[in-house]
């Protein structure tokens, strides 16, 4: 529910209606403007008398929200949400960001030399996979704590932040301590204790849409993590499974406004698990700027022939730095800077 007083309405008024709704244990998000306040009301808003409330002489508007979700909702925060991470701010009117690196860490040597390579063609973030959830018992599982602290020491040579995925709530500790930007991937999408658990940190998550959920309920999975107090959510649009079997997953592009429209949240698109292959990473990365995503996450390997997991949709350092430069272009066509 939506709540609009008048321009003007003293602040005695305000702290009235405030304590109004609180005290029939609703929570209450205040948004204040130059001309306007705009209550959120989160909770059982049936018990509230919509007459009641317009009898008030400084009530302007009282709207009911059809969509469940209400902290995602834009209607509830109209101003864009920049997330914070490790000092890279994603979101909004800030620079397009570029996250590289590859589908699983795979030592030392190996992460650190495409951290190197990730930041010199002008990423900003380092991926890597450390916990793998893999469709086969018998395919490579990574490379658990391992690929985690080889990520950290490719971050202490480079400064690149670092992007990882988590798979179960008993990492958290270890993802709070080590990784910037804790990602959920597809198939934990509506793993609802772990967003539940995600939700009581403070550390930035990035959600992935699962592999064939709906906008809706990837956006409940986000009120998960936020209903939780964490605030810092940003969206990534990686394929979903459709009827088509010429690539891997089917890149939905126009989610982009879509979710830019219902949410407040950032997003951004994952052309390689989208595409699967390496071949159409760079004209979807293009395609997903120019369609206004705040950020891209490409993998990149140096030998993908002999990458330990999907190294056919792994571009080489030399193609995502063309790949960077083209973006770069299409970025400044539309008003940003990457």
């Amino acid at each position: 529910m939506i709540i609009t007083c008048k321009k003007g309405a003293p602040q005695s008024e305000i702290d009235k209606i405030l304590h109004e709704f609180k005290a029939k244990g609703l929570e209450v998000n205040l948004i204040t403007g130059t001309s306007y306040n705009v209550f959120g009301i989160v909770g059982d808003t049936t018990i509230i008398d919509d007459r009641r409330l317009m009898s008030n002489p400084w009530v302007e508007n009282v709207t009911r929200v059809a969509a469940p979700y209400k902290k995602v909702n834009r209607l509830f925060h109209p101003e864009d949400t920049i997330v914070d991470v490790d000092g890279i701010k994603v979101g909004g009117h800030e620079k397009i960001v570029v996250i590289g690196g590859p589908c699983s860490v795979e030592g030392l040597d190996q992460i650190c030399e495409l951290a190197q390579d990730v930041k010199d063609a002008g990423g900003c973030m380092l991926r890597g996979g450390a916990y793998k959830p893999r469709t086969s018992p018998y395919a490579f599982q990574g490379l658990g704590s391992e690929g985690i602290m080889d990520m950290v020491e490719a971050k202490r040579r480079t400064g690149l932040p670092i992007v990882s995925e988590i798979m179960s709530e008993n990492k958290i500790d270890e993802f709070v301590k080590y990784v910037d930007l804790i990602q959920v991937g597809a198939r934990n999408m509506q793993n609802f204790e772990l967003l539940k658990a995600l939700g009581k940190i403070k550390k930035p998550i990035l959600l992935k849409r699962g592999l064939s959920n709906t906008i809706e309920e990837w956006l409940m999975s986000a009120e998960y993590i936020m209903a939780g107090g964490n605030e810092n959510v940003i969206l990534c649009e990686r394929g979903i499974r459709t009827f088509e079997k010429y690539t891997r997953n089917t890149l939905d592009l126009s989610v982009v406004q879509i979710v830019k429209k219902k949410t407040h949240l950032p997003i951004i698109i994952d052309p390689s698990h989208a595409t699967g292959s390496w071949e159409l990473v760079e004209s979807m990365s293009l395609a997903a700027i120019a369609a206004g995503a705040d950020g891209l996450i490409v993998e990149v390997h140096r030998n993908p022939e002999c990458a330990w997991s999907d190294g056919q949709q792994c571009l080489k350092p030399d193609k995502f730095k063309a790949m960077i430069d083209k973006a770069r272009a299409i970025a400044h066509v539309i008003g940003r800077d990457l």
